[in-house]
């Protein structure tokens, strides 16, 4: 039964790595896999064969034919324990998502149009990679990529040209994800889950991240594609599309995201009780402001949250509860014995590559590789039930950094990189030959540079 829920969910994960030649959702495969994995879970321990291990390391396991309510409310303890902490996830990024719909109605990242005022293609590459970088850490990678690349659309005419930047931006983006709670899905997941810290993340990863996005850069100035000037007026981009609302809801919404890690710090809540509130206040705003001259009621539904609601990607919602679920399952499972006391599937695994590399760094560094290749969500979140280490812990950090920027290495690695290759029609191979050595060098750049940093401020 053990090998058959293992099974299950290395079938899962192909299916979701190979989504686009499958032409299959991830979300699909996700959900199925945390449903089957959880039942087969089930019929085992009813069985008697399988045993549960929950967070508190407390092992539960019936005896065939038996039947014990207390070991009972164990395992659904243990499956409710998994739902909760999927669920605080979801509900903050649904309450991000929306906040940054709302901005994005009343055309808020129009008014960053206003910052573009040059010709030339080397200054132009520096500007927007400093707004991916800063913009990421605020929204997330993946709406600073979207916001990004369509305000290049304006400026560049030339796709040939345009992809050179796009392909920098997925670094700069990634990267600027990396050192911020809110910044990147796997950031959110390991503040959430109490690994790191609003001001540990911060202050471990912002100029490794800085590196990892600068030297890439500082390389491309002196490439030729960044050479010379762009041939469009590019003065007063956007102005003709800001609202009367745009500039107010995007330094409202920006604002309110921004003050959720410091909610978080003040009260000790959890972050989504902070994302809640931002957004009933962003919400609350929207009901009451005028985005045109001539408002009316007929036009307020353009401008609304319920509309803001209604373009939120849920299949990307569903596939992380799917997937976490899918992840809680295996932590749950009792696969050996280490040291003595049972321990579950992802606690073995880690164990396993301890013995295996002498060196965590190692360990660390690869799992940034593999997330170019593998959904870093999934890869994080294994790897959060594979080690126990406190708060603020290197390995957190680490891994924070690895998974967030590792994924820039190849164009399908990132929700960002995804995003952007949608939008564009990137090639795989043409990123592969282009931009994948940039990043590789940005990774591992700024690898060096959190050790280096980790062990002087240890030291």
């Amino acid at each position: 039964m053990i090998a058959t829920i293992i099974a299950c969910f290395v079938i899962g994960y192909l299916l979701i790595v190979f989504e686009h030649p499958l032409n299959l959702d991830k979300t699909v495969p996700a959900l199925l896999m945390a449903a089957i994995c959880w039942a087969l879970l089930a019929l085992g321990f009813h069985g008697g064969s399988l045993s549960v291990i929950d967070g508190h390391e407390h092992v539960f396991q019936l005896t065939t034919g038996t039947i014990d309510h207390e070991l009972e409310e164990g395992f659904n303890a243990t499956l409710l324990h998994h739902l909760g902490k999927t669920a605080e996830i979801l509900i903050f990024l649904i309450g991000a998502m929306t906040i940054v719909e709302i901005v994005d109605l009343h055309r808020g990242f129009d008014v960053l149009k206003g910052y573009v005022r040059t010709k030339k293609k080397k200054n132009l590459l520096w500007i927007v990679g400093i707004l991916g970088f800063i913009l990421s850490a605020i929204i997330d990678n993946l709406t600073a990529t979207i916001v990004l690349v369509t305000l290049l659309r304006k400026i560049i005419p030339d796709r040939s040209e345009r992809l050179w930047f796009v392909g920098l931006i997925v670094i700069a983006a990634n990267a600027g994800g990396a050192w911020s709670p809110i910044g990147d899905v796997t950031t959110t997941m390991l503040w959430i889950g109490n690994r790191v810290s609003s001001f540990g993340l911060v202050s471990q990863l912002v100029i490794p991240s800085l590196v990892c996005f600068a030297l890439p850069f500082f390389i491309a100035s002196f490439m030729k594609p960044f050479k010379g000037e762009i041939s469009i007026n590019v003065s007063g981009a956007g102005e003709e599309h800001r609202l009367l609302s745009s500039r107010t809801m995007l330094f409202l919404g920006l604002g309110m995201i921004v003050f959720v890690p410091i909610f978080k710090t003040v009260t000790h809540l959890p972050p989504y009780i902070g994302m809640m509130l931002s957004l009933g206040v962003v919400w609350l705003v929207s009901e009451y402001i005028h985005p045109e001259e001539n408002f009316d009621k007929e036009r307020a539904v353009q401008y609304s949250a319920h509309k803001a609601l209604s373009r939120i990607e849920m299949s990307s919602i569903l596939f992380f509860l799917g997937i976490l679920m899918a992840v809680g399952a295996l932590e749950s499972l009792v696969y050996g014995v280490v040291n003595g006391d049972s321990v579950g599937t992802l606690r073995y695994v880690a164990e396993m590559l301890d013995n295996t590399f002498s060196n965590r760094d190692v360990v660390v560094m690869l799992l940034g590789v593999g997330s170019a290749i593998i959904d870093n969500v999934p890869l994080v979140a294994a790897s959060m039930g594979m080690y126990d280490a406190p708060l603020d812990d290197k390995i957190w950090q680490f891994i924070a950094y690895a998974a967030g920027t590792g994924g820039s290495m190849l164009i399908i690695g990132s929700a960002a990189g995804v995003a952007a290759m949608g939008m564009e029609r990137i090639d795989f191979i043409w990123y592969l030959r282009k931009i994948t050595w940039l990043a590789a060098i940005g990774f591992v750049a700024g690898g060096i540079v959190y050790l280096l940093w980790h062990s002087f401020l240890m030291s």
